[in-house]
């Protein structure tokens, strides 16, 4: 059975979908079979960073609908093989419901090592929709207040949820705009503010973000690759220090 994590963040624009595909790719690399569940009904966007948007003819609202199989609304990464997306509906008012969302989960983590839920920004009715089926979570975060100021209230909800492993990740980090800011005097204080025990830092890299937006997960010596592999061999069990 596979590992279900939900991926959110406290606001938008933190970089949350653009983590999910490439550490979706990272933990390909270390032979997993990974399936991201796009739930951000309305504003889907992992179709195109992994580069299947225009053969969509699917999601998950259909397999809800009945007009579809679960299979045919699940799409495979053509450059990362073993790296699949199912993805949101177009329209919000198709959000599936907690309940189906477990129960469809629960089906398709026999076939998966991973499945990562790109959950909505906030706490509004499609987290709580991402969040139903999930054991894991990861809250991404940039260090910076606006972004860490709704950190906190993710984490109780997650708590709520029974959600009992939670993890932060501090994505685009940049030191040197860290420390010019001077939000905060260093990053341990960042990791306090969030509520959320540290899972790994991600460099801000212009490079990688370039490649999503071309529709394919970074790969190669990018900075934000390196942390993408050491974040995945994290979430794979394996002891691996923290650090950029």
């Amino acid at each position: 059975m596979g590992r279900v994590t939900v991926i959110t963040s406290g606001k938008g624009g933190t970089g949350k979908s653009t983590f999910a595909a490439g550490v979706g790719a990272a933990l390909v690399r270390r032979g997993n079979r990974v399936l991201i569940i796009d739930c951000d009904a309305g504003m889907r966007g992992v179709d195109l960073m992994l580069g299947v948007s225009g053969r969509l003819v699917f999601d998950i609202a259909d397999i809800v609908r009945g007009n579809c199989t679960p299979e045919n609304a699940i799409y495979p990464c053509s450059t990362v093989p073993e790296l699949y997306i199912l993805p949101a509906p177009q329209n919000i008012r198709d959000e599936v419901s907690p309940n189906i969302m477990r129960q469809l989960v629960h089906i398709l983590k026999k076939y998966y090592d991973h499945i990562l839920i790109d959950c909505p920004a906030g706490i509004g009715t499609g987290f709580e929709s991402a969040a139903a089926a999930a054991g894991y979570a990861v809250i991404v975060a940039n260090a910076e207040p606006l972004s860490l100021r709704g950190c906190d209230k993710v984490r109780q909800r997650l708590v709520r949820l029974k959600i009992s492993e939670i993890r932060l990740v501090i994505n685009r980090f940049n030191e040197r705009k860290f420390r010019k800011c001077g939000f905060f005097p260093d990053l341990d204080s960042v990791i306090d503010k969030a509520g959320a025990r540290l899972l790994g830092i991600v460099p801000e890299d212009n490079a990688a973000a370039a490649e999503t937006q071309r529709g394919q997960p970074p790969e190669g010596k990018m900075k934000a690759v390196y942390a993408f592999d050491r974040i995945a061999a994290r979430l794979d069990g394996a002891d691996v220090p923290l650090g950029i």
